[in-house]
Formats: C-alpha cells, sequence, structure tokens
C-alpha cells in the first residue's frame, strides 16, 4: 500500500513480516520497537486499571481502493491528512499525561530533526495546562530507553533556533533524564519513571 505524508512524499508500506511474535521472543529479543513496547505497557497499565494511556490515531484519507471481491477491499494508496501531535496521551493518578517516543541509530546524540516545530508548540500549551509533558527516548543500539521531561527538549529546541547545537548530547540525556529498565511483565514500565518526575514536582 502507498502512503503519503503531509510533506507530501510516498512510503510503499509492506504487508510482510506483520505476524506477531510468540511471548517468549518478546521477552528475548530486545529488537522491538519503542512504540510495540510502550504499546504493551500500555495494554499492560490498562488491564490492571494501573493508567489509561493510548496511542493517537493519525487521520488517513483514502485514494485508491481495489476491489478484488465483493467481500474484501484492499487500499491501495492513502495520505496522512494532518501531522500530529505527540503519539500518545491519557490519565495517570488524576494528570494529562502527553508524550513522543522517539528511537535513533545514533549513539553520541539524539537529533532535534526527529522534533518538529508543531510539536514543540503542543508541548509548550501541555505544560502551561500543568499536563505531564515528555519524551521517551530511546538509543537503539546501546538499548537503552530514557525518559526526558519536555523543559529540556524545548531548551534545546529554541537553543538551536539561536544557532545553537542541533542535537542533544547522550550524556546530556543520562544526566537530565530517567533511565527506564527493562521488565518481565511491561517490558518498558515508564510509568516508574513518571513517578520519579511527580516525586520531584511533589518536593517544588
Amino acid at each position: 500500500m502507498m502512503m503519503r505524508y503531509p510533506n507530501g512524499s510516498k512510503k510503499r508500506v509492506s504487508r510482510a513480516n506483520t505476524a506477531p511474535a510468540s511471548s517468549a521472543d518478546k521477552y528475548s529479543n530486545r529488537g522491538m520497537t519503542l512504540e510495540e513496547d510502550l504499546n504493551a505497557a500500555n495494554i499492560y497499565y490498562l488491564s490492571r486499571n494501573i493508567a489509561s494511556i493510548h496511542k493517537k490515531p493519525t487521520p488517513v484519507q483514502i485514494v485508491n481502493v481495489d476491489y478484488p471481491k465483493r467481500s474484501a477491499a484492499v487500499i491501495k494508496e492513502a495520505y496522512f491528512k494532518q501531522a500530529s501531535t505527540t503519539d500518545y496521551n491519557g490519565v495517570y493518578k488524576g494528570y494529562h499525561v502527553d508524550f513522543e517516543a522517539k528511537e535513533t541509530r545514533n549513539k553520541t546524540s539524539f537529533p532535534l530533526s526527529n522534533i518538529h516545530a508543531h510539536q514543540i508548540a503542543h508541548m509548550e500549551q501541555v505544560i502551561y495546562q500543568r499536563g505531564l509533558s515528555f519524551i521517551i527516548i530511546r538509543f537503539a543500539p546501546l538499548e537503552e530507553t530514557y525518559l526526558m521531561e519536555s523543559e529540556y527538549i524545548i531548551e534545546y529546541w529554541n537553543n538551536q533556533e539561536r544557532g545553537g547545537r542541533k542535537s542533544i548530547p547522550y550524556q546530556t540525556v543520562k544526566d537530565k533524564a530517567y533511565m527506564i529498565p527493562f521488565h518481565f511483565q511491561a517490558r518498558l514500565d515508564y510509568l516508574k519513571a513518571v513517578d520519579m518526575v511527580l516525586e520531584k514536582l511533589e518536593e517544588n
């Protein structure tokens, strides 16, 4: 299927390799995507009434459909109607939770090119309304995942706009963010890091 992005670029979406992995594979293979890990964690949280957090659907406009049979329709081409804000939102302990999830193959920094201006504006709005806004960053080659509060992302973004560096150093992420370890039940139990953010807010 051909997908069109808001900037006009095209990408063919393969239907291959979409079979779900077994539970044993999920735990032994840390090559799962960040999105898969977060979705699994959110299912775990919801099933135990811990939190209600979901991935935001992106509106899609279908432009070409094939009907090989009356009972089946195959989407041949579609495009995203608008740019998204952030990936996930929901409620946890009475707080509105809103965050973006990003993976990078870079070992030494997190490129700010992974973030867009409209997402920065959205983060600022969430913070203004006293919601919890952050980014979950995975350094894929290092198999390390961090929760970084949006304030730091916004600060680096603004510095970039004034001619500063175009990435956040890995060491800064390690120093300022909260590392999210892997677990057996919720492989990526990121709410443990959110709890530490809440503890800091209560202290202030």
